[in-house]
């Protein structure tokens, strides 16, 4: 029994799932994370009320799981946030839920499962709707899947206030990438949002959301992927106009991963919110004598993929020396610690003493792919990795048409298919990269089948999955590539990587024999394709813009 909450809690695993078989009764499932204040607060609060953690121990098997160290529990029992208290059979199954929950708000919860599972018992439980089978309806790529999502960017956004949707404001930055390109009056006014109200203005950083409509009532939280993500956004944002508005942002961005949550060889999960307000609003000196915020400093693969990503996103416009160098770092650690090279195997993180390696979840993969492909245009490395990982992916988890989010095996209800939009959008869009990198068209064959998969469904669509917009454009158009016959750093590598279109793929070295792209060119010459088309030689940055506009 932990002291802090008086509450049995076992491990996720099938043990605690047996025992509730054996003992006949249900699960009680927190799903909890580090840096969230509400699942502190409960075990401060709620579970450590004598009665309430009597009731818990008696009536059932209780469960914590860290939500960032396994995802795919996350996923199929989420309540709409956390802390998550979900209620599942013996078998996994979803009896009911709720989010943050009070002592009594507690109690009446307990005693109200407790009352159905003694009058209905295990037919009682149900398989949440995205597990229960049924796969998303398949169709063509048309333009109307971009027209569609594009049109979301206008119906949804918030006028008043900037960002998309009237309640809590996330900042969504893959969906204002897709607006970059295509509604950037709204993009770059969602930045300002973000700059203005979710960023830390003293240790550099975002915030995870703001609770309210106007960005008020901020969650400080500061996790590494969402600041990997919007770091990248707001880079893709100086690339377009050049303001130092959205440069300056992620550049304490930058400074805020690879210092604050920085481990020696990678960046850690979470920072959480500490004394909330009181500690953000505080100046520099007097944070000082204030309690620091929680530091999660667990590498996982995913995250760290998507900062090197970012890191180098921001390396490649600016020339920043500093996020190159530790691009290189995070990318040396996990192909150290958390990458096999030879079978493609990622590791979401590295479990203390004996506890099992989880590995081949489709939020790692697609972002170790992406960020290889990355490497492979901005530092001239990373192809090898990319495809070996790519490689296994598409043999391990591309099932009937589209990828689902991991293994299909484990306790509760990981043995039940999962495919998210957002996670097949993710690794698809990689795919298509690492096509462009590599001139093999069986990436992109896959990536068209995948994408094919969820497109029947598009009226359903919201601005939350906007990539997928941009995954379909990018499939019927053909991807930018840029073949640049020069080592990274030369005049016509940098000149590349500032063409304004954040969706290209630059291939450095393409004047090599055996360089990973779909065609060679001259020594000291660039040649831009897109789709069919290809321009003719530049030899200079100042030309190489003029064989942009020609073909793009």
């Amino acid at each position: 029994m932990t002291d802090a909450t008086r509450v049995e809690w076992r491990e996720w695993g099938r043990e605690a799932f047996a025992e509730a078989d054996d003992r006949d009764q249900p699960v009680l499932l927190s799903l909890s994370a580090t840096w969230c204040e509400g699942c502190h607060e409960m075990d401060a609060t709620t579970y450590a009320e004598p009665r309430v953690a009597a009731n818990v121990n008696e009536w059932f098997v209780p469960v914590r799981v860290d939500v960032d160290r396994h995802p795919r529990v996350r996923e199929r029992y989420n309540m709409g946030g956390f802390p998550t208290t979900a209620f599942l059979t013996p078998d996994g199954e979803l009896l009911t839920g709720a989010g943050y929950l009070g002592v009594d708000g507690m109690r009446q919860v307990l005693e109200s499962v407790h009352g159905l599972w003694n009058e209905e018992g295990r037919s009682a439980g149900r398989i949440p709707r995205a597990l229960n089978g049924d796969r998303p309806p398949a169709g063509e790529l048309t333009e109307a899947i971009e027209n569609h999502l594009a049109g979301q960017l206008e119906t949804k956004y918030d006028e008043r206030h900037a960002g998309w949707g009237t309640d809590a404001k996330f900042p969504l930055p893959r969906t204002v990438e897709f607006a970059l390109k295509r509604d950037r009056s709204r993009a770059l006014r969602t930045l300002d949002a973000i700059r203005d109200h979710l960023t830390d203005d003293v240790d550099g950083g975002f915030f995870r959301f703001a609770g309210a409509r106007d960005w008020s009532d901020i969650a400080y939280e500061k996790t590494a992927d969402t600041n990997a993500a919007v770091t990248r956004a707001f880079a893709n944002a100086y690339l377009y106009t050049g303001d130092e508005a959205y440069r300056d942002p992620a550049a304490a961005a930058v400074e805020f991963l690879t210092d604050d949550l920085w481990t020696g060889y990678g960046v850690g999960g979470s920072l959480g919110p500490g004394l909330g307000r009181a500690y953000y609003a505080a100046p520099a000196d007097d944070r000082d004598d204030l309690d620091a915020p929680r530091r999660d400093l667990t590498v996982l693969a995913g995250a760290n993929a998507l900062t090197a990503d970012a890191l180098l996103t921001v390396a490649a416009y600016t020339d920043d020396d500093s996020a190159r160098r530790y691009a290189r770092r995070i990318l040396d650690g996990l192909e150290r610690d958390l990458i096999d090279a030879e079978t493609g195997a990622v590791a979401h993180y590295r479990p203390a003493g004996d506890d099992p390696v989880v590995t081949d979840l489709l939020e790692d993969v697609s972002r170790v792919v992406a960020a290889h492909v990355r490497a492979a245009g901005v530092l001239g490395e990373g192809a090898d990795v990319a495809r070996a990982v790519a490689d296994r992916a598409i043999e391990t988890l591309h099932v009937d048409g589209s990828f689902v989010d991991g293994p299909r095996a484990g306790p509760g209800l990981l043995d039940r298919p999962f495919r998210p939009l957002d996670g097949n959008v993710e690794l698809a869009s990689a795919l298509v990269d690492l096509a462009a990198l590599t001139g093999e068209d069986r990436y992109r064959s896959v990536a068209r089948e995948t994408a094919e998969s969820f497109a029947g469904a598009t009226e359903r669509l919201g601005v939350q999955v906007a990539e997928y917009g941009s995954l379909v454009g990018r499939l019927r158009r053909g991807a930018t590539v840029i073949l640049v016959g020069a080592e990274p750093r030369s005049d016509l590598h940098r000149a590349a990587w500032r063409v304004a279109d954040h969706e290209k793929v630059v291939v450095p070295n393409a004047h090599r024999e055996d360089a990973p792209a779909p065609r060679t060119v001259s020594e000291g010459t660039a040649v831009v394709v897109a789709g069919d088309d290809a321009s003719a030689p530049a030899t200079t940055p100042d030309e190489l813009m003029l064989r942009v506009s020609t073909v793009v």
